[in-house]
């Protein structure tokens, strides 16, 4: 389970929250995948990039550039597949977006 949002090859992608990059690059049918660790089981994954900009280890905050959206992996145009996972299983990402918060600011 995750959202999909159509962009242009190459916009920026930012974290949605502040955690540790936990995986940087190739996964399977995500093409190239950014995955988050944000503590308490929570993990974010960004996939069918076009080019990572952190690496395995760094530290971010929300808002942080860390990925140009693209096309890579199962994917039949250019877009950014936003997935939150709990304990490693896929849940609905609109439960953790927060309400205030404009989610194209953060896309």
């Amino acid at each position: 389970a995750g959202i999909d949002f159509r962009q242009k090859t190459g916009s920026d992608v930012k974290a949605t929250g502040a955690g540790v990059v936990i995986h940087a690059g190739t996964s399977g049918g995500y093409g190239i995948m950014v995955e988050i660790d944000h503590g308490n089981g929570i993990t974010t994954r960004y996939g069918h990039l076009s080019k990572v900009l952190v690496k395995e280890g760094d530290t971010v905050d929300a808002g942080d550039i860390i990925a140009l959206s693209g096309s890579t992996g199962r994917s039949t145009g250019p877009h950014l597949h936003y997935e939150v996972r709990r304990n490693g299983s896929a849940v609905d990402p609109m439960r953790f977006l927060n309400a205030g918060l404009k989610l194209t600011s953060y896309l």
